[in-house]
């Protein structure tokens, strides 16, 4: 296994329980922030309610943890921000507000430069008055590691200093695409399929951008509008399925009602493409453990290079039913047990991971977000990669409870 670096900042925000995860990881010049909050390192909320306070508080964080592991906000390359939204949130206006904290805390060296961002709004957060919850990902500068932006014309700009796309090295990450970024067509489809297939070219256009293209993904995720049925989850399902004939990446997918009005699905996406300009060689694998319910093409996991992504993993049976007469802990066994399963088809362990996100179905309450990532860490020997936990009112179909997506590093 490669060196890793923990950051675990010294009076830094915790947890209510101890658990094995820790707020960074680095793995060479990869560095993985779990999912950071306005919390007092006895964790306890700070700033209920309080979006800007919290989410300056959040970026900070950020900040912290990655100067433990030798870097800064200076190299992050992509974000995810979970925030809570009961329609009264202006989106444009929050991701103004994380840009500018960013800008602010960075000395101004991202202004121009990234990274790509991923806004996901959702009913509630994990406990009562939290409002934000932002992960990281960075590179550190390393030779062949120069920052190559995309923002192809057509699609709205983003806040600064967000951008559709950024290359560093052979990694490329596409922002989450929305009608709302197109500047001429939001052209008023009320069609999930009409509007990912849109969203799957605008990536297209991104990634074309950077010398890549859509075969080069290893890893894509939906958010879609969703009530928590099969039949909402199918359309999006296929339809970026029908965009990879071939080797299709691992992928995740999770609804949500709370996105703007009019957006009825958005996408982003992980690639990878060889500094030489070669498609880079990946290893799939499709699990005898459980499957999908219709036929798709995303494989459990993917290997490039030392990165393996899996797709995120639901309690679901070989023959791709929801195995509904387990409650909550029994489902995150058979996930966590499937993730071990998949990790050992590529020879390794779940504490090859660097970075795990749970979604689970719960709500703003203490207890939730405290039994499952009791149960989840327990799977790990510590020091273990980073986590998120995100609750959630309904996941991808009927009765399932818990969906876990991993990024491991051999």
């Amino acid at each position: 296994m490669k060196k890793r670096e923990y950051s675990w900042p010294v009076g830094h925000w915790d947890w209510y329980q101890h658990l094995a995860f820790k707020h960074g990881i680095r793995v060479g010049d990869l560095m993985f922030v779990g999912g950071q909050v306005d919390k007092t390192d006895q964790g306890e909320p700070l700033h209920a309610y309080d979006l800007k306070r919290q989410t300056a508080s959040v970026v900070s964080h950020l900040e912290t943890v990655l100067h433990g592991l030798g870097s800064g906000l200076k190299d992050v390359t992509r974000l995810v921000a979970f925030y809570a939204n009961d329609g009264n949130v202006d989106e444009q206006a929050f991701l103004e507000h994380v840009g500018l904290c960013i800008i602010n805390d960075s000395g101004d060296t991202l202004r121009d430069c990234g990274p790509a961002i991923t806004a996901v709004p959702l009913p509630c957060l994990a406990l009562p008055g939290m409002m934000v919850e932002i992960e990281a990902i960075a590179i550190a500068p390393a030779s062949g590691n120069d920052r190559q932006v995309a923002n192809p014309r057509g699609l709205a700009p983003l806040p600064a200093p967000f951008c559709h796309g950024l290359r560093c090295g052979s990694h490329i990450w596409v922002s989450a695409q929305s009608i709302q970024h197109h500047a001429i067509s939001a052209d008023g489809s009320s069609d999930t399929r009409d509007q990912t297939a849109a969203m799957m070219n605008q990536i297209g256009a991104v990634l074309r951008d950077l010398d890549a293209d859509l075969n080069d993904i290893v890893r894509t995720g939906c958010w879609y509008r969703g009530d928590g049925t099969r039949n909402s989850w199918e359309d999006q399902a296929v339809v970026r399925g029908e965009h990879f004939p071939d080797d299709a990446p691992a992928s995740t997918e999770l609804p949500t009602s709370c996105l703007p009005a009019g957006e009825l699905a958005r996408v982003d996406a992980w690639a990878m493409r060889g500094l030489d300009g070669q498609r880079l060689e990946r290893q799939a694998y499709h699990s005898e453990r459980w499957d999908w319910p219709i036929l798709l093409p995303y494989p459990a996991a993917i290997r490039c290079q030392d990165l393996v992504f899996l797709s995120a993993h639901l309690p679901l049976s070989p023959s791709g039913q929801v195995l509904s007469q387990q409650g909550l802990n029994e489902q995150t066994q058979t996930v966590m047990g499937n993730t071990e399963h998949t990790l050992a088809a590529f020879g390794l362990t779940l504490n090859h991971m660097v970075k795990q996100t749970s979604f689970f179905f719960g709500s703003a309450d203490r207890k939730d977000i405290v039994t499952n990532q009791t149960l989840r860490s327990s799977f790990y020997n510590e020091p273990a990669g980073t986590s998120t936990g995100v609750p959630m009112p309904a996941l991808a179909m009927e009765n399932t409870m818990v969906t876990v997506d991993t990024i491991a590093m051999t």
